[in-house]
């Protein structure tokens, strides 16, 4: 599939207060609020119809859905009613429950909460069948615009619903984040953590309980107390694992979201507990501390009162903690800022951001197992310039994210694995080659190539200069990729693949005498043009295409009409057409230069160069290309296998010395008009 270019300066963090109005109709949802009421209609989004492609792209409804709106369902709809809790979060007949325990922890934090939903929406007097939520995606965040019908089996939601049956915030935004990514189905199967960096903005951290540091009671505490949203699975062996209940009524493979934690007095002495939630609004874990356990008579009912300990069947428990490292597998924390949180004190963090691509042929090398191929991928440089405070390194957090993977679920798309490594820099500005990883290793990396949206670790490193090469693991695989370094001091990145540099050597200047391989070219050309000495581009065909295949080490296909056309419009200077034999003589010189860089790069002496090399090529031609470039370039002239033939690398060569006149002639003109303005 077709990716589009990403340029990957560095930018800014979005704007807190910002977000994008991304309807078609390039409306914002004021506007088009507004001209529903004034039409006196009900809102209907051409984006996300009410209709099947919008529930499913690989099957159909497996029972007859009827979309209706809320107030076709019940008779008082409500947005919120009572405030926007954890428990509105009831899981319907889809499998997002990583989504659902993401907006769990959401309702733990207003400001947040007030930004992904807006709470000024209502069925009042001013309703028009349209609601809107915001999301982040990528470094800016999006202002998504929704109907309000919502899919019904026989009167009831069929997905996310509240335990309040006239309450719809949560149903609203289960499809408003539905669209953004293309399709109900889209939302089956996901991190909890995925969503809530959707929610936030900000960054996130994974955890194994059972290799976690031995403060991570406090980790866990501090990362509530700063609002940050925590969530949890257990692991599963084998698919058929997946929603399969323990004896103690936990959920295998299913997300949950942790909502508080605390220490209780019991029996003369403090335990550390733990609060769960279960997404599906009921199936709650049966051993110690459990809502019926024996464990809360012994507590008083202050304590409990504190605690907001109830016995009910809503999905949510209290659980020792040292049970839960026992039962639990992973903790996935998504910081609203990226606070090192083991730290008690709240830092002011430095944020930039890169866009790329991995573009097949081009830039998509792949891990360090494919060293041909690694050196390809993009690089970024990182300068660390500051210590963090009474410290002799420089704290900062890598976090690569591959975009839109799961809108692109319909097109056969998954999550890609990704990683990424880290070099010391050995001080050029300039993409680094093959022949640099061959013989230095890495100075930090991710601590796992994994399939998951993003890929986040928090790094110790001297002052200095690095170099980021982002991955995926395979090489060849396309995407494009979003790449955020926080750091606790200023630090500087830079892009090393975007300069684009011209550098050609100054042609020969003739020889008075000519060589005896001039001398046949001149017997070849009388033979071929007549006495004009000059050559059309069929006769220029015949002539290269004769004198390459006496040349012994090389196996090229014939020359194509079209590149002997190419040559006489680069080397034609009377516009007639043809080339006379002075022209010839100096585009022979280039040709000749041109092949001995292409056998340089056709390793295996085939005939054809991987398109991976082409940067080295056109480079050792006098060419340094941005990322950008290259990409078209190989998507031009590479074939399927990612090979580019003589014939193509001549005409790739001949477009950019074109291109190359071009721009110095503007140049020059340019010159010229900045010296007569200031004559003037």
């Amino acid at each position: 599939m077709p990716y589009l270019y990403q340029h990957s300066k560095a930018r800014l963090p979005a704007l807190p207060r910002t977000a994008r109005a991304i309807h078609s109709s390039g409306k914002t949802y004021k506007e088009l609020k507004e001209e529903c009421l004034q039409r006196g209609v009900l809102f209907e989004d051409p984006d996300f119809p009410a209709c099947n492609s919008s529930l499913f792209f690989s099957e159909k409804p497996p029972i007859p859905f009827i979309w209706k709106r809320p107030t076709d369902i019940v008779k008082d709809p409500k947005f919120v009613l009572g405030g926007a809790t954890r428990t509105d979060i009831c899981q319907g007949d889809l499998g997002d429950c990583w989504l659902l325990a993401a907006i769990a922890c959401l309702t733990l934090n207003e400001k947040t909460l007030a930004r992904v939903v807006p709470l000024d929406q209502n069925f009042g007097p001013d309703y028009a069948g349209i609601f809107h939520f915001q999301f982040w995606q990528h470094n800016e965040w999006l202002d998504v615009v929704i109907d309000d019908r919502l899919p019904t089996f026989k009167g009831r939601l069929v997905f996310l619903h509240s335990a309040e049956h006239n309450e719809f915030w949560s149903a609203l935004l289960e499809k408003a984040y539905a669209k953004l990514n293309g399709s109900y189905e889209a939302l089956k199967g996901g991190s909890t953590i995925e969503a809530m960096e959707d929610f936030t903005g900000g960054v996130g951290e994974i955890y194994e309980v059972k290799k976690a540091p031995e403060n991570f009671y406090e980790i866990l505490e501090q990362a509530l107390k700063r609002c940050s949203m925590v969530g949890c699975s257990i692991d599963i062996s084998s698919a058929a694992e997946s929603e399969a209940k323990t004896p103690f009524g936990l959920i295998k493979g299913h997300a949950y979201s942790v909502t508080g934690i605390n220490e209780v007095s019991y029996r003369g002495r403090q335990v550390q507990l733990i609060r769960i939630r279960n997404p599906w609004g009921q199936v709650e874990w049966n051993g110690p501390w459990s809502d019926n356990s024996p464990e809360w008579r012994s507590v008083s009912l202050s304590e409990q009162r504190r605690l907001s300990q109830a016995a009910l069947d809503d999905g949510e428990f209290w659980m020792k903690f040292e049970d839960f490292k026992v039962h639990f597998d992973k903790v996935e924390i998504c910081n609203l800022t990226p606070d090192a949180l083991e730290d008690s004190t709240a830092h002011k963090w430095e944020v930039t951001i890169h866009q790329g691509s991995w573009v097949r042929g081009s830039t998509a090398g792949g891990c360090r197992n494919f060293l041909e191929t690694f050196w390809t991928n993009p690089q970024i440089k990182l300068h660390l310039t500051e210590k963090d405070d009474g410290q002799d390194d420089c704290t900062f957090i890598a976090a690569l994210m591959q975009k839109d993977r799961r809108k692109l679920k319909k097109l056969g798309a998954e999550m890609l694995t990704i990683g990424y490594s880290i070099y010391e820099s050995p001080g050029r500005v300039e993409h680094l080659g093959k022949d640099f990883f061959r013989y230095h290793p890495s100075k930090a990396r991710s601590k796992t190539y994994i399939n998951l949206r993003e890929v986040s670790n928090r790094f110790k490193l001297p002052p200095g200069d690095y170099v980021l090469i982002p991955t995926t693991f395979e090489p060849h695989q396309e995407a494009d990729f979003c790449l955020r370094i926080f750091s606790e001091k200023k630090a500087i990145t830079e892009d090393l693949d975007e300069n684009v540099a011209i550098d050609l050597p100054e042609p020969p200047s003739p020889s008075p005498q000519e060589t005896d391989e001039e001398k046949q070219f001149r017997a070849l050309f009388e033979q071929i043009s007549g006495k004009d000495m000059e050559v059309s581009a069929e006769e220029l065909e015949y002539v290269l295409n004769a004198v390459l295949k006496k040349t012994k080490n090389i196996k090229f296909k014939n020359l194509s009409l079209i590149s002997c056309r190419n040559i006489i419009s680069l080397m034609d200077t009377s516009g007639n057409g043809k080339l006379d034999f002075s022209e010839f003589k100096v585009f022979w010189e280039k040709m000749k230069k041109w092949i001995n860089i292409f056998l340089q790069f056709d390793f295996d002496k085939s005939g054809s160069m991987s398109s991976y090399e082409l940067r080295s090529a056109l480079k050792a031609a006098g060419y340094q290309l941005s990322n950008y470039l290259l990409q078209l370039i190989v998507l031009r002239y590479s074939d399927e296998q990612f090979q580019i033939e003589f014939d193509d690398f001549l005409n790739c060569l001949i477009r950019l010395e074109n291109a190359s006149r071009v721009f110095q002639a503007l140049s020059m003109k340019n010159k010229e008009f900045i010296n007569l303005n200031i004559g003037e």
